[in-house]
């Protein structure tokens, strides 16, 4: 068996990349930016208004000038209006393109107006106070995103700001998800006393849909010509294969011998770890890469986020995060020699510390037993007891 942490390497060092593509960039939340994107102005591309008041001039402040005669009221998206005279203002709106010859934006709560007039009521005001000025956040030209960034809803504000209709992305592999079992039935029938729904395909797919993957479906019984036959169409059609179950010990676990068999390069059989101890890694030369998990729901659900979800981001460049962690809160014993993923409820204390409190379950089988977790804690296999108030990385699946 090889450790989780080579496991992880093995796994990293087959990350692929499928290209890019250009879409539009309402189509763009989730994806991953496979280009510079620079402004096409100065942001803000104007001095603008950041209250509701007046525009004046500092230097008649500064000359002893309070009382302000208004000369024009300006909105968002008017035209500036310039004052010629010393005690001359502009009422003036935020969002406004403040004039030339303003600098200084008085809020109303500051001033009394009164028939066409300003007063001024504080005895001290700034230059350039309750203005944005002109290029304070980004140049014109300058780069404004770097490729590897997550696009969120604050990005796609950026892209629209600066007129990128369109935007070049890096390019989702094709995924298909495989269950097999004959013990399995759809979600619709009803099964029979030795049967169960399928849920673990339906799992695996929402959790690549909150990632922007698509994924198609199928099952497969525990027929090894169906089952050879099968992957074979997979591996010709996907650039990714997530199967669950199947590749354990039992006489009924065809799909390694029918990966080997169709020339998918094994990496990796069975890792020290519980849940998900058989977990099967693979790729065929310049082909489809293969992650086989165990059956049992809670082993797919840890490795799908431990395994494939850091070997997608680093297939998208996605700009990597820095890990996780969190406060153990009770004493936890684990004795077996392996690497244990401890299913945890996340909550935060007085100080903001994260802190991890265990939900034990009854085994890998336990599904039910997710709904009431936020993560996985992964405590090392070189210990058997974890002490209350000790620190280890978690892997957050909500």
């Amino acid at each position: 068996m090889t450790t989780v942490e080579e496991a992880e390497r093995l796994i990293l060092a087959e990350a692929g990349d499928y290209g890019a593509e250009i879409i539009t960039f309402e189509q763009a939340l989730g994806r991953v930016l496979a280009e510079n994107i620079k402004a096409d102005r100065d942001l803000p591309p104007f001095n603008r208004v950041t209250m509701d008041g007046i525009a004046i001039s500092y230097q008649s402040f500064k000359a002893g000038i309070t009382t302000f005669r208004i000369k024009a009221t300006q909105a968002a998206g008017d035209a500036p209006v310039d004052i010629t005279e010393s005690n001359e203002c502009i009422e003036i709106m935020t969002g406004a393109v403040l004039p030339l010859s303003a600098d200084t934006v008085i809020r109303y709560e500051d001033v009394e107006i009164n028939e066409g007039t300003a007063i001024l009521l504080i005895p001290d005001i700034k230059k350039e106070q309750n203005i944005h000025l002109q290029g304070a956040d980004k140049k014109q030209g300058e780069i404004i995103l770097t490729p590897g960034r997550l696009i969120t809803p604050a990005i796609i504000s950026l892209l629209a700001s600066v007129g990128e209709t369109e935007v070049r992305v890096k390019r989702l592999p094709r995924v298909v998800v495989i269950s097999s079992g004959d013990e399995l039935v759809e979600v619709s029938a009803t099964p029979s006393p030795y049967q169960i729904r399928r849920s673990n395909n339906y799992t695996v797919q929402a959790v690549l849909k909150q990632h922007g993957l698509d994924a198609a479906m199928l099952h497969i019984p525990d027929d090894p010509e169906i089952i050879r036959q099968t992957i074979q169409q997979c591996l010709h059609n996907y650039d990714v294969l997530l199967l669950s179950g199947g590749i354990s010990m039992g006489k009924f676990d065809y799909i390694p011998q029918a990966l080997n068999d169709l020339g998918v390069n094994k990496v990796f059989h069975k890792v020290m770890q519980r849940p998900g101890k058989p977990l099967w890694f693979g790729k065929q030369d310049n082909g489809a890469a293969v992650f086989a998990f165990p059956g049992n729901p809670v082993a797919t659900f840890m490795c799908l986020h431990r395994y494939f979800m850091p070997w997608l981001q680093a297939t998208l460049s996605l700009t990597e995060k820095p890990p996780v962690y969190a406060i153990l809160n009770r004493d936890f014993e684990f004795t077996p020699d392996l690497q244990y993923f401890l299913q945890v409820k996340l909550n935060f204390n007085e100080q903001g510390g994260l802190l991890a409190v265990p939900v034990e379950g009854n085994g890998s089988g336990d599904f039910a037993n997710l709904a009431d977790t936020d993560a996985f804690m992964e405590l090392p296999l070189e210990k058997s007891e974890f002490k209350k108030g000790e620190v280890y990385r978690i892997w957050p699946f909500v």
